[in-house]
């Protein structure tokens, strides 16, 4: 897996002209503590124009059992840990978990037009503890990538942030 990397000047130039509400977004923004949870990761447009071909998801801590949906004509990988805390699912004891997962065009036929849009979907158990939960995606393109990473904290709120991660309430 490819390490995340700071935003080239291609990508943030295509920040300041796709405006505030063009990044990767979920779908349904809530989620009851402990349900499962579809997580439909709307992918609006390309960097600057290219096509993308990677969409790279870290999953928030405390989402368990992560199942991705296979997209046609896209290679699927789940990255595994292993788990501070193992917790048991369907009577047995999970030691390991998914913390990230990446979607890769297997040809540039199959890659995300910029004009075009598209969703990545995961199925996850959600946290027990209601609380907000940050998605972060890194989305590559042939020419250029966006780190849609960004979360708010002391002296930087929200809507300052330039490439939030996706948000999702549980509660």
């Amino acid at each position: 897996m490819m390490k995340l990397r700071h935003i080239p000047f291609c990508a943030a130039m295509a920040f300041a002209s796709a405006g505030a509400l063009a990044h990767v977004t979920l779908e349904q923004p809530q989620a009851a503590p402990g349900a499962r949870y579809k997580a439909v990761l709307k992918v609006t447009h390309g960097c600057s124009g290219s096509p993308t071909v990677v969409v790279d998801v870290t999953l928030p801590p405390g989402v368990r059992g992560a199942r991705p949906m296979p997209k046609p004509g896209w290679k699927l990988e789940v990255l595994r840990e292993p788990l501070a805390q193992p917790y048991q699912s369907h009577g047995r004891t999970v030691t390991e978990d998914a913390t990230r997962i990446r979607w890769t065009a297997r040809t540039p036929d199959d890659a995300l037009a910029s004009a075009h849009y598209d969703e990545f979907v995961v199925v996850a158990s959600m946290p027990d503890q209601a609380g907000t939960l940050y998605w972060p995606v890194t989305q590559l393109c042939e020419r250029g990538r966006l780190d849609w990473t960004e979360v708010p904290g002391p002296g930087k709120p929200f809507d300052t942030l330039t490439a939030p991660a996706a948000v999702l309430e549980v509660r």
